[in-house]
């Protein structure tokens, strides 16, 4: 039996990205690796894709 048609094209790491593309809002980069356990930042921004609106905020 199949599983319902939203599972089938669902990897591994699909709800990793999820969650670490929701929590990187809160935290910059090297604290995020740190959650995450990067050893390497390099491999972060794979997951880390910040909203570029909170640093405008930031600047005003």
């Amino acid at each position: 039996m199949r599983g319902p048609t939203f599972l089938r094209d669902l990897r591994f790491h699909d709800p990793r990205h999820e969650a670490i593309s929701r929590v990187a809002s809160r935290f910059q980069l090297h604290e995020l690796a740190k959650i995450t356990g990067h050893r390497d930042t390099r491999m972060l921004p794979r997951y880390y894709h910040p909203d570029a609106a909170g640093p405008a905020r930031r600047l005003l």
